[in-house]
């Protein structure tokens, strides 16, 4: 069935551009630029390279051929830089955490509900601070980033892992002065990183809030993973990655839309798709005769909200990063290395999580050494929780930051 947006089973929308990517000349919005000056090595061999003579700067981009990241405040830093707070986006998130959509962003802030003055993340008390990760397509290096030639580095971008991504993020703490974060809070691909940064960098991770996350990627986790990295890579569209210099409908977004859906579908729950949808037909479309159940609908509408604002690349890079995360590789496995993070720390699970279930967490609260019993956030949303039920979120925000863990 032929739907003009190139998306399998969509029915409505223009055709999607060839990557979603934020791009030179898009702009800006609240986005602010580091650079990486004498680029960035990687873990698994070879270099980021850095913008030839360039320091790190904010305000504008650097250099787009250099390593950057992009990345937005909210508040203002104390003179003692004491106030600030990290924040780290899940998969598809990027930098713009709060706020609404406008130039620049084509979505309203992910957690809006948590920061801004009187929220649980205070701006009138705290500095947060949201980068989009490295990998990434909001303006931050990566897949569709110009690599030196001019050209996008699309297939031939380098493979990342958890630590690479966090080693950027230091960097970018540097540029901004500050030594020490009062608290690094993400949530599951950002919990992975806020564990990385409290293993690597005790030191300078003052207290963490870990949700929906784990130590180490599972066989599951890695399993569903793969069947979305072979619909993507599998899509005519993809080129072996480089498809950036195709037109509107010229890139790999029908196996991106079908990626989407495949982890929609493990960000939920069961009984809230039932609730949600049961067998209802979509409107007057009848399943038998070619039309669709409101279940199939809603899947079809989040493969077309993302492959207009996300790009099938930087999805490949930060799955395959998400697959690599594990505290304990080379470290003396899980147990030694989380011994390294004795902060104030609590970690929250959800419990109708099928992805990153809890018993994920309850190991990571039994061995971080600054961490309690595990917190349980209520929700019939499944693993989308933690960006969902934001007063519970802003709950233990303020246990932390309000100096009440014990």
């Amino acid at each position: 069935m032929s739907t003009g947006t190139g998306v399998p089973g969509a029915r409505t929308g223009s055709a999607p551009p060839a990557g979603g990517a934020w791009r030179e000349g898009d702009p800006p919005g609240r986005r602010r630029w580091v650079g990486l000056p004498g680029g960035l090595a990687l873990e698994a061999g070879g270099e980021l390279p850095g913008a030839p003579g360039a320091e790190s700067r904010t305000g504008s981009p650097p250099a787009p051929a250099g390593v950057r990241l992009a990345y937005e405040t909210w508040g203002t830093l104390a003179a003692d830089r004491a106030n600030a707070v990290l924040v780290l986006h899940a998969l598809t998130g990027d930098s713009h955490a709060a706020g609404p959509a406008g130039p620049g962003h084509p979505s309203p802030g992910w957690w809006d509900g948590l920061i801004g003055p009187g929220r649980a993340l205070d701006t009138d008390r705290w500095f947060v601070v949201v980068p989009n990760v490295l990998g990434g397509c909001q303006g931050s290096t990566g897949p569709s980033s110009p690599r030196p030639d001019g050209r996008a580095w699309g297939g031939s971008f380098p493979f990342l892992t958890t630590r690479d991504q966090v080693a950027a993020e230091v960097r970018l703490a540097d540029a901004l002065g500050i030594d020490r974060w009062a608290l690094v809070i993400g949530g599951s691909m950002g919990g992975n990183r806020a564990l990385e940064w409290a293993v690597t960098h005790p030191a300078r991770t003052g207290a963490l809030l870990l949700l929906a996350c784990t130590a180490a990627a599972s066989a599951e986790q890695i399993a569903w993973a793969r069947v979305q990295l072979d619909a993507i890579r599998s899509d005519p569209g993809w080129h072996g990655g480089d498809y950036h210099g195709a037109g509107p409908g010229g890139g790999p977004h029908r196996g991106l839309g079908i990626a989407r859906r495949l982890a929609h579908v493990t960000y939920r729950s069961e009984p809230e798709l039932d609730e949600r949808f049961g067998r209802t037909p979509q409107g007057a479309e009848n399943p038998w005769s070619g039309g669709r159940y409101q279940v199939e609908s809603y899947l079809d509408h989040q493969a077309h909200k993302l492959v207009h604002r996300f790009d099938a690349g930087s999805y490949v890079v930060l799955t395959e990063a998400m697959n690599s995360h594990d505290i304990g590789r080379g470290r003396g496995g899980e147990r030694t290395a989380l011994r390294r993070a004795a902060m104030p720390a609590l970690v929250a699970g959800v419990d109708s999580d099928r992805l990153y279930p809890l018993a994920q967490q309850r190991r990571l609260a039994a061995l971080l050494p600054g961490a309690d019993t595990l917190r349980v956030i209520a929700s019939r949303h499944g693993h989308d929780g933690f960006l969902i039920e934001t007063a519970q979120v802003g709950a233990l925000v303020r246990e932390l930051t309000q100096g009440q863990f014990r």
